[in-house]
């Protein structure tokens, strides 16, 4: 998804109608309830390898509605994986980020106990990352938490599950990040979808380009063959997949699908719909095959990095990242074969809001007088 500094125009719910026509299960229905009275905002910061990105929303009665939202990308890990650490360039890109997005929760009023603020895959690996969010803390007042790739996974899933299509036997759901994509497959079990396996393969788009950088000027064959390069290096870290080798088969049979979370699998859906601005209503939750996924990474690979940067789907700061990811969703339709992969644009903050506002709604027990 391209950047953009700022908020949606108008309100936006946090799901989509499907293919269908059909709202997806969970969906923002509007009002805030039989009171009258507005519920409180909630925000959700996710500062990534790439992106740092703000959610910030009102539950709704089976949902929420986004009230404002901020993404720049900031590419925190470029060079990370040559250095193991944080570049000095890199830190001020995601400070200047998080300045904003500080400014954009003050002035929202949303209060400190319900803004959850993360750090992912490059604060994890690199060894300045804890100081950098101590850095963060002090300039800004903002508290991130740097979580492992279980706590990640998870909530890309919580984000995720209104997607996924209630006939399915099982589902597999792909966030692909800057420094790593985790992976998580849920099997149907007495009407419910429950985790099997997990992993985290420590391969992003940004981790990607940098042992691949794009051949410049190259021949279709050229190309192929350094496309295929990026597949391969996916292709191996999947094979240390955590779960039974007999639910390929739930996939390969079609009775499981795929779902994808992250710019990915949003910019081929953009490619593939030959939309002229990204629009999430019409990417949120679209069906795509697997032939779609591949056309529109083959469309990719004949723009060259100048058509890349073109696109307003993907824009100049994504050009050389994009086919990264095109090569990660290969690599993993090939290891789990499915005619079917529903896109995402949520994940990981949807996943954050909804957890949180769920707690805040439990009752608290009242203490015993003694």
């Amino acid at each position: 998804m391209p950047e953009t500094d700022g908020a949606p125009a108008g309100v936006q719910r946090s799901q989509r109608s499907g293919s269908g026509g059909k709202r997806a299960r969970g969906g923002a229905s509007g009002g805030s309830g039989a009171s009258g009275r507005e519920p409180p905002l909630y925000g959700a910061l996710d500062l990534g390898t790439n992106n740092c990105r703000l959610l910030i929303a009102r539950p709704a009665r089976d949902g929420f509605r986004v009230v404002d939202s901020f993404s720049r990308i900031v590419r925190l890990g470029e060079g990370l994986s040559r250095t193991g650490r944080l570049d000095d360039a890199a830190m001020e890109r995601a400070y200047e980020a998080l300045v904003l997005c500080g400014e954009r929760v003050a002035r929202k009023g949303v209060e400190s106990t319900r803004l959850m603020a993360v750090a992912t895959q490059a604060c994890r690996q690199a060894e300045n990352g804890t100081a950098f969010i101590e850095r963060v803390r002090e300039g800004t007042g903002l508290r991130l938490r740097i979580i492992d790739p279980v706590e990640e996974a998870r909530l890309a899933v919580e984000g995720c599950i209104n997607l996924f299509d209630d006939k399915a036997e099982a589902v597999l759901v792909v966030d692909v990040g800057g420094g790593s994509t985790e992976l998580s497959w849920l099997k149907r079990t007495d009407g419910a979808f429950v985790l099997e396996g997990w992993m985290s393969a420590p391969i992003g788009v940004v981790t990607l380009a940098e042992r691949h950088p794009e051949p410049p000027g190259a021949a279709n064959g050229v190309l192929l063959a350094w496309y295929e390069d990026m597949v391969a290096d996916m292709g191996e870290a999947l094979s240390q997949a955590p779960v039974d080798p007999a639910l390929r088969e739930v996939f390969a049979a079609g009775r499981g699908h795929l779902v994808g979370t992250s710019g990915a699998i949003t910019s081929l859906a953009g490619i593939h719909l030959g939309l002229r601005r990204y629009q999430r209503n019409l990417v949120d939750g679209l069906w795509m095959t697997r032939g779609d996924c591949e056309k529109a990474a083959e469309r990719l690979k004949a723009m060259g990095p100048n058509g890349r940067a073109a696109e307003s789907c993907i824009g100049p700061d994504r050009a050389d990242l994009v086919l990264a990811g095109a090569a990660i969703m290969e690599a993993v339709q090939r290891a789990w074969p499915s005619e079917r992969v529903r896109v995402a644009d949520r994940g990981l903050r949807e996943g954050l809001l909804l957890q949180k506002m769920r707690e805040d709604r439990r009752p608290r027990r009242r203490r015993r007088r003694r």
